[in-house]
């Protein structure tokens, strides 16, 4: 699909400086442009690629002034914010990768399941009894939804995702390939033999609208009641979020970050990569924890963590400082005892 410089322009609310009926197809960085795509410039250290660029249309900010000629081929469109342009231009641009519609075969789609307008549903995937799938929903291939499971419009669920039976996700949201929703958490309790003894897992996972999930992550369902994913949060790559926990609406969770069983992580909280989380847990509003930290503690809303165990980020900083002198503070100390010693000697 093709648009010109001047409708492009039009749906940012910005002005042409050039050629408004020049056409663009793709999009592309400022520095690999080419022909007949579209770049944007928004960090002045990359200025410099304007003068060389092959893309054929490039957003700027309105104030932009050029210290050189820029190519006769390049059209500017000069908007408020470059970045947050282009980004709106990604979102639409994904968008229209995933407008397939229909049932692809080979498939399974149970007839006692309720389909929504305009679904997708690619091959060798399996939807169960009673699963309630609602307009615009892409489902690529290879899925599989188990039995009485509800997925609101306009999700979009990518290959090779394990929905099991009676989960609950949103609108709007986004899974990515080989994502395990719903397995069961991981309980056990010792019999009078001394053996460890499945506890049956009887609840189910619930994801609110606008969540997105990363790849290769595993939500559990909970013992009772519901493991919750609310609204706007974001999960990366490579998740484990254990069984009756709850992530906050708008958190934000890096790779390969581990929540134990029912922890409660608060609304706009940011936990970078690598952390983990004790069972049992409470993680209040817009607490901050760094990468690699270790919770075994409740952290209050608005603080900031660090390290293993985690404490707050400016004594560990300070902490740290020390912790990198200390061959240098042993060798002071050791000369210490040393005159200390030979004192004594000569008493």
């Amino acid at each position: 699909m093709q648009f010109s410089a001047g409708q492009i322009a039009e749906f940012l609310q910005g002005t042409v400086d050039g050629d408004a009926q020049v056409l663009v197809s793709d999009i592309s960085k400022i520095e690999e442009g080419r022909f007949g795509t579209l770049s944007f410039l928004a960090n002045p250290k990359y200025t410099e690629h304007i003068y060389t660029t092959a893309a054929s249309v490039v957003l700027v900010e309105k104030g932009f002034q050029p210290t050189r000629s820029v190519p006769k081929h390049v059209t500017l469109i000069r908007v408020a914010d470059p970045r947050a342009c282009f980004s709106k231009l990604l979102q639409m641009h994904d968008a229209h990768q995933y407008e397939k519609r229909g049932y692809e075969q080979p498939s399974y789609i149970s007839p006692k399941a309720t389909i929504g307008k305009d679904v997708y549903i690619g091959t060798f995937t399996h939807i169960g009894d009673g699963v309630v799938i609602g307009d615009r929903v892409k489902i690529l291939p290879n899925c599989t939804i188990g039995d009485n499971v509800t997925i609101g419009a306009g999700t979009r669920i990518h290959a090779n995702v394990s929905v099991y039976n009676r989960t609950v996700i949103g609108a709007d949201c986004i899974i990515h390939s080989g994502t395990v929703i719903g397995a069961d958490g991981f309980g056990f309790t010792v019999n009078e033999r001394g053996e460890q003894e499945k506890i049956p897992q009887i609840g189910n996972v619930v994801i609110e609208d606008a969540v997105e999930i990363g790849a290769n992550c595993t939500i559990d369902r909970a013992t009772l009641g519901s493991t919750i994913i609310r609204r706007g949060a974001k999960l990366d790559n490579l998740i484990q979020v254990g069984h009756n926990a709850e992530v906050g609406a708008h958190t934000v969770v890096v790779s390969q970050t581990g929540i134990a069983g029912s922890s409660r992580i608060g609304a706009h909280a940011m936990i970078g990569g690598q952390v983990g989380i004790a069972g049992h847990l409470t993680v209040g509003d817009r607490a901050k924890i760094a990468a690699q930290s270790g919770i075994g503690s409740n952290i209050p809303a608005d603080a900031t963590v660090q390290g293993s165990p985690a404490f707050a980020i400016g004594e560990y900083k300070r902490s740290y400082v020390i912790y990198r002198q200390l061959p240098e503070l042993k060798q002071r100390i050791e000369a210490l005892e040393k005159e200390l010693a030979a004192l004594r000697t000569k008493q």
